[in-house]
């Protein structure tokens, strides 16, 4: 959950970075001048899953909601967020805020929408993508915090589990993969390497997590919801070999890994 406070609009410089500074009043518009890395739509990508498979569902859902919500963007690299195309906001009318709505009832909260601007909801769009792609609840349990999917999965140690957690830099993420991240940290880049998934989990509760859509090159796409008040396709920076590199704005910290067929 990455949210952008649209009271009074007001965008802070910082560097070269720019901080989005609440819910129901004037957006801002886009940015494309801040920002070095630039999506490449005519690369070839790389390992996109077959069509039909179960892998490809989980991504056709995905973005059809990206395209629903006006298909906003948002561009990452080692030191610069920027927003090139800004799309529909949760609290934009009733056609997206009863969206969010179809969300929170798949984790079992039927009265919260998109006017519940401070209820994060970008773990109930992760569940509610997954069930509608036809996974059971053993192969993804449903629900409002990424932690308890998270928590699943690292416990998760049969070798039929639909998802495998991997350090972001043993693994290098492949459209279907989910990454994430965790949020709260202000001012400093939390390094991760020495601590196994689980030891993550029992100091952060407030977590993030995409659903990777493509790789192409040095930099992949991942879609998710709540971010920047919307779902939003995040274009970010990776390593020379393909692995995530975390940031302020972004702090990855484990890559699950799909094996669902392909």
């Amino acid at each position: 959950m990455f949210k952008t406070h649209r009271f009074a609009l007001t965008l802070v410089a910082i560097g070269s970075a720019f901080i989005l500074s609440g819910c129901g009043s004037k957006k801002l518009p886009p940015n494309s001048g801040s920002e070095t890395l630039k999506p490449v739509p005519d690369a070839i990508s790389s390992d996109r899953p077959r069509k039909g498979s179960r892998v490809d569902q989980i991504l056709r859902v995905a973005e059809d909601e990206w395209d629903f919500f006006g298909k906003q963007t948002v561009v990452i690299d080692d030191t610069h967020e920027s927003m090139p195309l800004v799309g529909k906001w949760e609290d934009d009318g009733e056609t997206w805020a009863n969206r969010v709505n179809v969300y929170w009832r798949s984790v079992g909260k039927p009265r919260l929408d998109g006017y519940d601007c401070k209820q994060p909801w970008s773990a109930a769009f992760i569940s509610w993508v997954m069930q509608t792609a036809g996974l059971t609840d053993s192969e993804f349990p449903p629900s409002d915090a990424h932690w308890n999917y998270i928590r699943y999965f690292a416990g998760n140690h049969q070798a039929m589990a639909a998802f495998v957690p991997h350090k972001i830099n043993d693994y290098t993420p492949r459209p279907g993969d989910l990454i994430c991240a965790t949020r709260g940290n202000s001012g400093f880049i939390p390094v991760y390497d020495a601590m196994d998934t689980g030891s993550v989990l029992m100091g952060h509760t407030k977590l993030h997590c995409d659903i990777v859509t493509d790789v192409r090159g040095n930099q992949l796409e991942a879609l998710g919801g709540n971010v920047r008040n919307s779902v939003t396709k995040s274009t970010i920076a990776t390593s020379a070999n393909g692995r995530l590199k975390p940031s302020e704005r972004r702090p990855w910290f484990v890559v699950l890994e799909n094996r669902l067929p392909r």
